[in-house]
């Protein structure tokens, strides 16, 4: 067991090592973390889903959605959103219910939210639908010297790009959720038994496999730090295009380069599964050398329904800025695409492993 917790586990270095970070504490109170959800679309004004907006406090976007369930005499599943918010925050996101009176959503009385809008669209709000997230983020008990850290190390975020690994909220209180993925991958009941898992629900067994996918991301993502390219594409990496989200192979190295540069293309990495686009040739040999190392066949996927995709590597913290509150605090801001972890930009800037 000690072996395959070592095979899985991941530690991404820090891209601005030679900086010191601004120390400091987040999440002290409520409002100093605060998420606006930014959505793929806006409601058009008509159809049959009722679109609306919440602003919440301090709990689970799946409690916001089991309230307006329950006073809408709805399933909880019946309530859809584009994505999880933070708990311990200030956070405004859309929901959408099915046919649903204006009115009626109007006036809803939620325990710690409220409704901000209300309007129709044709098709139905998915998990996904939307852009990415607004962050504005109050670190308190920063160092003395936190304003030249900030300024330094941001300033190479803003260049380089944030490593776009997943944070320690994906692997579960214990960080032991990836292991429980690899035994449900190789159906390794004995193994299941020894941790207390029995055949776990679908939605369960599916974010273990995602849990082992993402440790192994988390470990593609160490390497480029090490390696120095995160932030650049080599040979037979599979880049993603910024403005159109388009996959290509590298091929010409060197003109690709000028592109990643200037935050036209980042390089990918793999969520590895059974119908995932391999990266080939140098890129190709570091992500078959990971894989390789945990005993695990790509094919394996195929069995638990695992098709992979490309994740990149990095993300562009779009609309970045900061302030001194006083001495002692730090008040920034920035939009992070779908998918990405603010807390990776902050575990750059303040540089301590409590970070959450």
């Amino acid at each position: 067991m000690d072996d395959l917790a070592e095979r899985l586990a991941w530690d991404i270095p820090y891209l601005t090592a030679e900086t010191p970070g601004t120390g400091g504490l987040i999440r002290t109170e409520i409002a100093d973390f605060i998420v606006d959800e930014v959505p793929a679309y806006e409601p058009c004004g008509n159809g049959e889903h009722t679109y609306f907006g919440i602003e919440k406090r301090g709990i689970t976007t799946m409690d916001v959605a089991n309230q307006v369930a329950q006073k809408l005499s709805l399933r909880p599943r019946d309530v859809s959103f584009a994505g999880r918010k933070d708990a311990h925050a200030i956070a405004r996101q859309s929901f959408c219910v099915h046919n649903v009176p204006l009115e009626t959503i109007e006036a809803l009385e939620l325990d710690n939210a409220r409704v901000l809008w209300v309007s129709r669209h044709r098709n139905k709000l998915r998990m996904g639908h939307l852009r990415g997230n607004r962050f504005t983020i109050r670190i308190r008990n920063v160092t003395q010297n936190a304003a030249a850290r900030a300024e330094a190390i941001l300033e190479t975020l803003a260049h380089r790009g944030v490593p776009n690994a997943y944070g320690p909220q994906r692997f579960g209180s214990h960080g032991d959720n990836q292991i429980v993925g690899y035994h449900l991958l190789r159906h390794d009941t004995e193994a299941l038994k020894v941790l207390g898992i029995r055949r776990p629900r679908r939605r369960m067994f599916d974010f273990y496999i995602s849990a082992l996918q993402s440790s192994l991301f988390n470990q593609v993502v160490a390497a480029r730090i090490n390696a120095g390219t995160l932030d650049t594409v080599i040979t037979g990496d599979i880049a993603k295009k910024e403005d159109t989200d388009g996959i290509f192979t590298v091929e010409e190295t060197e003109a690709e380069r000028v592109r990643a540069a200037g935050w036209e293309i980042s390089a990918t990495g793999p969520i590895y599964g059974s119908k995932m686009m391999r990266a080939q040739a140098d890129a190709g040999e570091i992500e078959t050398r990971i894989l390789s190392a945990t005993g695990i066949a790509l094919e394996s996927f195929r069995a638990v329904k695992a098709q992979g995709v490309r994740r990149p590597i990095r993300y562009n913290p779009k609309d970045l800025a900061w302030k001194m509150d006083g001495d002692d605090q730090l008040v920034m801001s920035f939009f992070a695409p779908k998918g990405s972890f603010a807390t990776m930009l902050l575990r750059e800037l303040m540089k301590t492993e409590d970070v959450r």
